[in-house]
């Protein structure tokens, strides 16, 4: 008819439903939510190596709300170093930079100074894109950036060029 049931279900399935899910060998009997098993879902927990797998007995393809934590959780996980003090190793997160809000000078400014190529007729969200992309791949030594970094505030300081000539 109009593909809605006349109430009798709800989006959680079936009261009787349980989660599609076998964990680690067994079969999950918790009750069925309303989070399905999609393909995304099977490939994060192909990548973090989960010991999760559709049940194929199952009619459905519902997973309780223990089971979408778990899967959540493993998603949301980042691996992080021991000690960063010890390595000389670049840091893998992603930069927070927003090329989308830099004018678009800006941006052609970058591009001429890292001489990086891209096709004549590119827009500005194409532009930032790349940019991007180039923006990532740049190694970078926190230690040695941010001691370059307060060495240059210390000794540029136009304070204290100001207070030494108020002295003299």
């Amino acid at each position: 008819m109009n593909g809605f049931s006349a109430g009798e279900e709800d989006s959680r399935g079936p009261p009787d439903q349980v989660c599609c899910l076998v964990d680690d060998g067994f079969r999950c009997h918790r009750p069925a939510g309303n989070a399905s098993y999609s393909k995304r879902i099977q490939k994060t927990v192909t990548q973090r190596r989960l010991k999760l797998h559709l049940d194929l007995v199952a009619r459905h393809i519902y997973i309780c709300d223990y089971h979408k934590g778990v899967i959540q959780s493993a998603r949301s996980k980042r691996k992080r170093k021991d000690s960063e003090d010890d390595s000389n190793e670049t840091d893998t997160d992603i930069p927070d930079v927003d090329f989308y809000q830099l004018q678009l000078n800006t941006l052609r400014r970058y591009k001429k100074y890292y001489k990086v190529t891209t096709r004549p007729s590119i827009n500005k969200a194409q532009l930032a894109d790349t940019l991007l992309k180039h923006f990532k791949t740049i190694p970078v030594n926190e230690k040695e950036a941010l001691s370059y970094f307060i060495y240059t505030v210390k000794s540029n300081n136009k304070l204290d060029q100001k207070n030494s000539n108020e002295n003299t």
